[in-house]
């Protein structure tokens, strides 16, 4: 018979991260509490487990392969709102935990968070409400949706290369070689997407790779 808790039978928990190790010792931890349904490596796996074992609660990387944590979540949600999320991440950005909740009453917790931040996260998500570690809370939330939002932007192939290889940290004489194009039409790619989405720096650009599941969390470290 599964263990009661305030809440009720014990809640079913997914865990989406392409970091093993990670995982599996996430696993660990919350089986103390909850029940762990299964551990999904990347973002289209995670939304296949999650319409096949309808957990209550998944735990998600933002940067995973395949495709990122923000994306999956979303289309776990387009299929099954009552699905909740607890986003986690090693970027303490406000503007990506602002992305994260458009999806709703989520929770966004740092991985090097304490544990006890975290339970009190899935709790607060259980319970229907939002958390966001607060660390990165914003000074104007409405500001970092806003900013969120013009992720949705559409850009062209060609620019996702440009951003993807920009995130990465290559220079733009390199990409320019790996392209087979000149260094002015890389740094034209670069100026229209900076204008484009009102980026003010490198770290915008990051970001934007992250959210649109151009690079992971794994190749920044």
């Amino acid at each position: 018979m599964e263990q009661a808790s305030a809440l009720g039978p014990r809640p079913h928990f997914l865990i989406a991260d392409d970091h093993v190790m990670f995982a599996e010792a996430l696993c660990a931890y919350l089986e103390k509490t909850y029940t762990v349904v299964g551990i999904a490596p990347d973002g289209h796996t995670m939304v296949k487990e999650a319409l096949s074992q309808r957990p209550d609660v998944i735990i998600v990387d933002v940067g995973m392969p395949r495709l990122n944590g923000l994306d999956a979540a979303r289309a776990v949600k387009e299929q099954d709102p009552k699905i909740k999320f607890v986003f986690l991440t090693m970027h303490d950005d406000a503007n990506l935990a602002a992305a994260a909740l458009e999806l709703g009453k989520v929770a966004f917790v740092l991985k090097h968070s304490a544990g006890s931040e975290l339970l009190k996260a899935i709790e607060h998500v259980l319970r229907g409400k939002r958390y966001v570690t607060p660390i990165l809370q914003p000074k104007d939330w409405f500001d970092a949706r806003a900013k969120a939002r013009r992720f949705s932007k559409e850009i062209t192939p060609r620019q996702e290369e440009v951003v993807r290889l920009l995130a990465e940290g290559r220079q733009v004489k390199e990409i320019a070689r790996l392209l087979h194009v000149s260094a002015k039409t890389v740094e034209f790619h670069k100026r229209e997407i900076m204008l484009a989405y009102s980026f003010k720096n490198n770290a915008d650009l990051v970001l934007f790779a992250l959210k649109r599941g151009l690079i992971t969390d794994t190749q920044l470290e």
